[in-house]
Order: C-alpha cells, then structure tokens, then sequence
C-alpha cells in the first residue's frame, strides 16, 4: 500500500514543475513575436483539451497508473499496455536531453569561468549521472520527502518567470524593446507548413497534464484533488509561457537567443542594463532548481508505470515489488535509472552512436503523442460507457458535444505533431532514410513492448491452467 502524501498543493506545484520546461521559451522566443500567438493557438486546440480530458477522466477513474488504466478500461489490456509503455520508453529516452540542458545551464551559475565546461564530455557525464542517481535516490526514500524538490522547482519556476516579465518591463520602459514587435510580425503565416510544425513544437511543450494521474495512489482523495489542481496550475503554466517568452523577446533580439542558454542569455543581459551584473548568476542558481524539479517529477511519474505493469503481470514481477521501509516502487525506479544511464552513455559517445541517439530523440515525440492519442480517444468512449453515471465526475463543459469537440481538437492536433516529427530535418542528407529510421524505430519499440505484453499472457494462461 503506497503513502497519499500529495494534496492539491502539492499536485499544482508537480504539474508547474512537469510541464514548465523553461528551455521552451527560447525555443519560442527564437521564432520571434509571432510566437505568442502560436502559444494561444495551442492553448485552444491543446492544452485546454488535455486539462479538461485529464480532469474528467482522472475524477472518474482515480487509480495508480493515469492513462494506462484508462486505455486499458476504454479499448481493453493490449491497447492500455501500448498506451503506458509508449509514455514510458519515450521518457526514459528524452531523460537524457532534459540532463543535458540542465548540465548546460547550471554553468552559468559562475558567470563566465564554466562557460567552457558546457562542451566538456566529461563534465556533462559527471553532473548528469549524480543528477539522475541523486534525484532517483530521492524518490526511493519517499514520495513526502520528494515532492518537496518539485515544490521548490515549481516556486523557482514562478520566481524566474515573474523576475524576466518584471526586469523586462523595467528595461522596456528605461531602453526599450531589443525585439520591435508590431502588430504584423505577432500575426503568423498560417498558410505555411513551418507555421503548422511551429504549432505542433509549441503545443508539444504544454504536454504534461497526463503525468500526475498516474500517481493517483499516492494523491489525498484523487478524485477531486487532481481537477482542482490541473485549474490552478493551468492557469499559471499558460502565464508562464505566454509573459516568459515576450520577456525574453524584449530583453534581445530573437536571432541572439540560444535553444539552451536563451534564459541566462536574457537574464545576465537585463542585469547588465540595469547595473546588476550578478543577476544572471542568481537567476541561473533558480533556473538549476526549477529543472530538478522538473526531472524529480518525471522520474517519480515515470517510474510508475513500470510500476503497475508488473503488478498486472507483464512486466517483470520485481518492478511491481515497494520498498518494505518507504513504500515506493524502489525496483522501478532504479531499473529506469539504469537504462536511462546506458541511453546517456550513447548520447556522449562516439559520433555513430550519438547520431543514433539523435534518431532516438525524433522518436521521442512520436512515442510520447501515441498515449495521448489514446486518452483523447477514450474521453467519449468512457463518457459513453458510463451511461450517465456521472456522480462526483468532473466533466468537459457543453455535455457530449464539447466532450466530443475537446477529444477531436486534441486528437487532430497530436496527429499533425506525429506527423511533423517525421518530417527530416532540412540538412538530412536522405529524406526517406531517416523516415524510416524515425518511423520503423517506434514501431521496433512498440514491438518490444508488445514482446513483453504477449509473454505476460502466456505466463498468466499457463499459471491459470
């Protein structure tokens, strides 16, 4: 029996700390103004959909394990086990970049004396490794004692974004805006194929609400813990990417801004401006705790869903087993970690290797917008079957015509991100090779998994016999 220690609290600060990646208001603000409108765009067609599918589907069904219990309820065991071990391999395959960034950004924290670490192999191996074990170690002595490390990420999160949005003001007001933004360049091209892959990247970075569900066991009352909380941090997440990005649009040019250190970048910029040059400093102190935070919460999430795999039999019997002492899914978490070691040693290693590990992170899209396919899908489908049995159900606004309308708008808008992620990059040197790299390296994933589902049912038919 696993320890409820989450309250609504708790849920808001994990679902800041998940879905924030701040990495993503560079990402945003190198597209240049018309990226806040693409970030209202996919707040509409996205991240709305999702909440209101997360909210009602995690009121009507609370369990350990979110998404894979919901698959497994709306399209039966083969359809959950592709759902929960799709979200789980593309996880444990992203890890390894979201280290790496924060292994990028916490240089910054001495100015411009470990700015040459940022390209050292070895550093970047050290800092990622006592990371990953650190944070996973964490998990393993407690979800009480962990989820402070999201709490703190999440707060750091907040401060970071209200601190750009404030210094940002502050410097428009006293030297103007670094980016000239008019009212033609927040209009974007919507007739254009890149502004379609822009939305899909854009609505890829409010992914996220699916997460927390899958710890229902270990949240107060679920049922109503989890919607309250997705409302709240909604709001804050929506704020956080829309005020971020056009803080950092205002504090530099968008061609000057760095996928990784965007944020430093405009942080230590603003505190040169305004005659504190020790600002980027501190705020790359902030920014190193928000992603903890967020690296805690998907290692803890992730985690279990291996977890309940094997509690249904088809994963191996240890992932199911809890620590005696903390009872946390100790076996899962240190089998992640392991693997996720071995995936960061390939993406530091010789230059094949690595190029494979890019392959891997293309993946990584696709396999992470397969299990949200499946909740938006099942939405109506376990409206349906519910027949009106909707006590204590949070539902999607405007009956079965806005349930249907929240399922089509996320369903289609994850399908145009599948599409794009694999769409080769404009230097690959051959188009419909790495298509079906891309392509056939999810369907082998999906096929290792479903090697495990299939062995899982056998043992289950041989113990029954």
């Amino acid at each position: 029996r696993m320890h409820r220690a989450l309250g609504v609290r708790d849920v808001v600060l994990f679902n800041i700390a998940a879905i924030v990646g701040l990495r993503w208001l560079s990402v945003a603000a190198q597209i240049g103004p018309s990226s806040i409108t693409l970030w209202c765009v996919a707040l509409l067609i996205f991240f709305i959909p999702l909440a209101s599918a997360a909210s009602e589907l995690s009121s009507r069904m609370p369990g350990e394990g979110g998404m894979y219990v919901w698959a497994k309820a709306a399209f039966g065991e083969m359809h959950g086990f592709i759902c929960g071990w799709s979200f789980w391999a593309a996880n444990v395959v992203f890890f390894p970049s979201l280290l790496l960034f924060l292994a990028g950004v916490s240089v910054y924290i001495a100015g411009d004396r470990w700015l040459s670490l940022a390209s050292s192999a070895v550093y970047n191996a050290i800092y990622c490794l006592v990371a990953l074990w650190a944070v996973t170690l964490l998990n393993i002595i407690g979800v009480q004692r962990a989820k402070w490390l999201q709490n703190f990420g999440a707060i750091a999160t907040w401060l970071i974004a209200a601190i750009i949005v404030a210094s940002a003001g502050w410097a428009w007001h006293s030297f103007g805006a670094a980016t000239k933004i008019t009212w033609g360049n927040v209009v974007p091209d919507f007739g254009s194929v890149k502004t379609l892959s822009l939305v899909a990247i854009i609505a890829f970075a409010f992914d996220g609400f699916e997460l927390a569900p899958v710890l229902a066991g270990e949240i107060k009352d679920p049922a109503r813990t989890m919607p309250r909380a997705i409302v709240l941090s909604g709001a804050a997440i929506a704020a956080i990417y829309i005020f971020g990005t056009l803080g950092l649009l205002i504090a530099l040019p968008s061609g000057k801004i760095d996928i990784i250190a965007g944020i430093p970048q405009a942080l230590a910029a603003m505190g040169d401006r305004v005659g504190l040059p020790m600002f980027g400093a501190i705020m790359a102190v902030l920014l190193t705790v928000a992603q903890l935070g967020g690296l805690s919460a998907w290692v803890m999430g992730t985690a279990r869903l291996p977890f309940v795999i094997g509690v249904d039999r088809y994963f191996p019997s240890a992932l199911s087993r809890l620590h005696p002492r903390y009872q946390t899914p100790h076996i899962a978490l240190l089998a992640q970690a392991t693997i996720v070691t071995l995936i960061l040693w390939a993406a530091l290693s010789n230059s094949t290797i690595h190029e494979t590990y890019l392959i891997l992170v293309d993946m990584t899209v696709i396999l992470t917008f397969v299990p949200l396919l499946y909740i938006f899908a099942a939405l109506p489908v376990l409206r349906r079957s519910a027949a009106g049995d909707d006590v204590g159900v949070v539902l999607v606004p405007g009956g079965m015509v806005g349930c249907w309308v929240a399922a089509i708008l996320g369903f289609a808008t994850t399908l145009l991100g599948i599409a794009f992620a694999m769409i080769p990059p404009e230097n690959s040197s051959n188009a419909l090779l790495f298509f079906l790299k891309v392509f056939g390296g999810c369907v082998l994933l999906i096929g290792i998994g479903l090697a495990f589902y299939w062995r899982g049912r056998r043992m289950q038919g041989t113990q029954a016999t």
